[in-house]
């Protein structure tokens, strides 16, 4: 029995350091790799404390193994683009100004049933207050509301990412019709030496930048793009 409670307490501790590790996300949160790894996590952590005759280390070292692998991974999908589309998938849009895209519906394999339910639990019972709507690559949706009010006229904006950690993000430099080169003249003008700088930067359709640097201060600044952008 002291056995039992020597080892449940070891295996809590080991599992709590993990998850620290980890990071400080909560279930809903997470990308699907990481959701797998904790489930798996927790599964293996039960096996040494339920049967008596499975060695300890049996479960420690899994969860080290699994700790490390999901660390790994967060920092190749932090640094490379195609790494994260590939583990992680990516943002799609399901209503746009348009109106619901039945399209990228399919390619999520989602029905109307399921985008209404999730729209209404995002907190909005009409579908006509949403002038964007995106599906996060953890399932969760983000809103862009339709600006009804008439003294705001201005249309809703919905920011095209650019770039994240120094990397490029080329799909979107075509959505918004825009090139590196363009890019980069705004942010020597404010005092980068190029992409490399930056931490994340995106563009709207009225070609305003927010721009956040690794070491300074955000700025927002004009960058030319085309009428001919498709977002």
């Amino acid at each position: 029995m002291l056995i039992v409670f020597i080892k449940s307490f070891i295996i809590f501790v080991v599992v709590v350091i993990a998850v620290r590790l980890m990071g400080k996300r909560t279930i809903s949160e997470m990308q699907p790799f990481e959701l797998v790894i904790t489930l798996i996590i927790a599964e293996v952590a039960c096996i040494p404390i339920n049967d008596p005759y499975i060695p300890f280390y049996s479960g420690i070292i899994p969860i080290i193994t699994l700790t490390f692998l999901q660390i790994v991974l967060s920092f190749i999908s932090r640094k490379s683009l195609w790494a994260r589309r590939m583990m992680s998938g990516k943002a799609i849009i399901v209503i746009d100004k348009n109106g619901i895209n039945y399209e990228n519906l399919q390619k999520m394999n989602m029905n109307i049933h399921d985008l209404i339910e999730t729209v209404h639990s995002s907190g909005y019972m009409d579908i006509n207050e949403i002038e964007y709507a995106i599906i996060e690559t953890n399932g969760k949706m983000s809103v862009v509301e339709r600006m009804t009010d008439p003294t705001k006229p201005t249309p809703a904006l919905l920011p095209l990412i650019l770039a994240v950690d120094g990397k490029w993000n080329d799909d979107n430099l075509t959505k918004a019709g825009t090139t590196e080169a363009a890019v980069n003249v705004v942010l020597r003008k404010n005092g980068l030496k190029g992409i490399k700088d930056v931490l994340y930067a995106d563009v709207r359709q009225d070609g305003m930048m927010y721009v956040s640097p690794k070491k300074s201060k955000y700025f927002t600044a004009k960058v030319a793009i085309s009428k001919g952008g498709s977002w």
